[in-house]
Order: structure tokens, then sequence, then C-alpha cells
């Protein structure tokens, strides 16, 4: 289970720190205006599976996995179109912590799944063991 924790702690540490870079990157290193961006408000869906990660429960780690690919979409679009050099490299980030996030959940659910999946076939077997 040491594996668990690291990839626990990787979920935990790719979602902090993606919420500082994407306020960072909208209010002080390249906002979209002079003095900050409202586009930092776009954080805030982040503070909801926080908790839940933070306690791993394993239901917030699957949906917080899908919700992740919308920030993994908005840094590759912005590294691609925005003009900015310095705000290509924060989308650049955002795609990594992103894609880091993402992984680190998914490999911390695994073993979660895959035990799941064999509760279920037991089970299965039993419900067939007894109709014949």
């Amino acid at each position: 289970m040491e594996t668990q924790k690291f990839f626990h702690a990787g979920a935990i540490g790719s979602l902090v720190v993606l919420i500082g870079w994407l306020v960072a990157w909208e209010v002080l290193v390249a906002p979209l205006h002079p003095g900050g961006s409202l586009l930092a408000l776009k954080v805030l869906p982040l503070f909801i599976p926080l908790r839940g990660v933070l306690k791993r429960e394993l239901y917030t780690l699957q949906w917080s996995s899908m919700v992740i690919l919308l920030y993994f979409t908005e840094g590759v679009v912005r590294a691609w179109a925005d003009q900015s050099t310095p705000s290509r490299i924060m989308a650049g980030g955002e795609v990594l912590l992103s894609v880091l996030y993402y992984a680190c959940a998914l490999l911390f659910l695994r073993p979660y799944k895959q035990k799941a999946k064999r509760l279920a076939k037991e089970l299965l077997d039993k419900v067939k063991v007894s109709h014949d």
C-alpha cells in the first residue's frame, strides 16, 4: 500500500499546485487584462473535490478525474492559441498538472476497481451456482 500513499499524495499535490498555478497565471504572470482577470475564478470548481481527495473518498477521486479533463483541454487550447509566451508556458503547466492529477487518481483507484470486479465476479458465480 506504499504505492497507494504515493499516488494519493501525487493527486493531492497536483490538485493543490494546479489551483495555485491557475490563480498565479490569471492574476500575476499573464492575466488577460492588466491588474488581473476574472478568469482566475476558474479555480473555484477545483475546491469542490479537494476535501474528498484529501479524505481519500473513492467516488470523489473518480468524478474529479473526469472534471480535470476540462482543465487539460483548456490548457491545450491556450497553449496552442495564446500569443503571449508566458501564457503559453502557464498553459503547458496546466496541461502537465492536470495529466499528473489524472494519472495519480486513476493509479490510486486501480486496486479498488480490481477488488470490486473480483467481488462482483464472485457474487455472480455464487448466484449462478445457487440457480443450478
